[in-house]
């Protein structure tokens, strides 16, 4: 078990996600300096309920460990940092301290070993291929390659397409990439047009 800070958001990351922040609160803009000045990351938790800036908040146990990969000044002033998430973990206690920050106590989910994308579910592998082209500067572990890998293909396609947060939560939640590739083909009649 190890301890980290925890940033809840009412967004989902996924392992090999980009996370743009922009991050404005005292608690957080200490977070961030620790983080690079120890060389370590934090915690991105789905917000379940409340409303973080002004109560309590219930996070969902399952989250991504992000790495800050850069920071920079944004147009208005506030810090912008630049997250990409790692790995999967399970809260198993969560406090808040005096500052507001939110820490805890998480285990690593392992992954499962690499699989490659079965056949039948090629088309998810196509449709990603079609958002790649738009957004693939987000991913520099990109390659065309990478879409026959049933994990990062189930990562990439879960936090892509518009889905409600708690779906993403769900997705980011399954251990199997099969399981998680076929949870993506049910749903995806949803965006075909009529």
């Amino acid at each position: 078990m190890i301890e980290i800070p925890l940033f809840p958001l009412r967004t989902v990351l996924f392992p090999g996600g980009y996370l743009p922040l922009r991050i404005f609160e005292q608690r957080y803009l200490t977070m961030v300096r620790d983080c690079a000045r120890n060389d370590t990351g934090f915690g991105v938790c789905l917000i379940r309920d409340g409303e973080e800036a002004v109560s309590p908040v219930k996070t969902a146990l399952v989250g991504t460990y992000a790495d800050v990969v850069d920071w920079y000044t944004l147009e208005d002033g506030l810090l912008g940092v630049a997250a990409t998430g790692v790995l999967r973990f399970r809260t198993e206690d969560v406090w808040q301290q005096e500052d507001g920050l939110f820490r805890a106590q998480v285990n690593v989910i392992p992954e499962a070993p690499e699989q490659t994308v079965p056949e039948a579910y090629s088309v998810l592998s196509d449709v990603l291929a079609r958002f790649m082209e738009k957004v693939s500067h987000q991913y520099p572990d990109y390659a065309p390659e990478k879409l026959q890998d049933a994990a990062w293909l189930g990562y990439r396609l879960s936090e892509l397409l518009p889905l409600a947060s708690i779906e993403k939560q769900h997705l980011l939640e399954m251990s199997d990439p099969v399981e998680r590739l076929q949870n993506l083909l049910d749903i995806m009649p949803r965006f075909q047009s009529a």
